[in-house]
């Protein structure tokens, strides 16, 4: 969601309704509520145009304006063309392409009054649980890279005080590569769209990790490691791009009522 500091012009007694100007819709695009979940229940946003910040992982705080550790997913629509333009903004219309089916956070936001979009910000947020529990055999897989990959975890490794660095980089290359090959094995086996892969596992360690283990207080050789761990597993799988926004993958459009659903049964 927006930056709420960057845009709440509410001194600006003359703006009392929507200028249509985009300003909101460029700097990032909503998180979902579970209010919203029909959307995606229904194919009205497909999964393929979303990804998870997963809980613990590190992210900015629009209200706080702080970078906090998740205390549950995250849910967000896509950027378009790695950027943070909302993918549903049309940039030379100025206008929303999914207006009428628009999320809660976007219904509430005013840029001139953002008490309302403040009051909802961190309440019923919606989880990959809520979309996938009852879809057989893939909320189990999604839970057990939760288990094997959670941010908790990594940083109970990066902060062991009593291992050395070489036992410590060792641990986290295995999850790294955990991480990397359950992306791979998903889309090759068990013919998934790749684009859905942020939305099901959150972005790849091998990117999010350089920052983790930045604010997690390592000396710089481990994080200088962990960056070129990353980048040389995830080099072994280029073939495969699932960062938000990606173009590649299978064309399918893929619904938590549809594809989705029918992949995990494969997975």
């Amino acid at each position: 969601m927006t930056d709420l500091k960057s845009i709440n012009i509410k001194q600006n007694a003359h703006i009392t309704e929507c200028m249509c100007c985009g300003i909101c819709c460029k700097k990032g695009g909503p998180s979902f509520h579970r209010e919203d979940k029909h959307l995606i229940e229904e194919g009205i946003i497909l999964t393929k145009y979303l990804f998870t910040i997963r809980k613990g992982e590190l992210a900015y705080d629009n209200v706080r304006h702080e970078l906090l550790p998740l205390s549950s997913d995250l849910i967000k629509i896509k950027g378009k063309s790695n950027s943070k333009i909302c993918i549903f903004f049309n940039e030379s219309e100025k206008k929303c392409e999914i207006y009428n089916n628009r999320p809660t956070e976007c219904k509430a936001l005013k840029c001139w009054d953002t008490r309302e979009i403040e009051k909802i910000y961190s309440k019923n947020r919606l989880t990959r649980k809520d979309l996938l529990f009852e879809i057989g055999g893939l909320w189990e897989l999604v839970k057990d890279h939760q288990a094997r990959c959670s941010y908790e975890k990594i940083k109970k490794i990066l902060q062991k005080q009593d291992r050395n660095e070489n036992e410590i980089q060792k641990e986290i290359r295995q999850i790294i590569r955990y991480d990397t090959q359950i992306r791979h094995l998903v889309v090759k086996k068990g013919g998934m769209d790749s684009k859905i892969l942020d939305f099901l596992f959150g972005q790849p360690l091998a990117v999010t990790l350089k920052s983790f283990a930045y604010f997690s207080g390592n000396s710089s050789s481990t994080k200088s490691s962990i960056s070129s761990m990353g980048s040389s597993i995830s080099s072994k799988t280029s073939d495969m791009d699932s960062s938000p926004g990606s173009s590649k993958g299978s064309s399918s459009d893929s619904t938590m009522g549809s594809s989705t659903g029918s992949n995990s049964s494969g997975g």
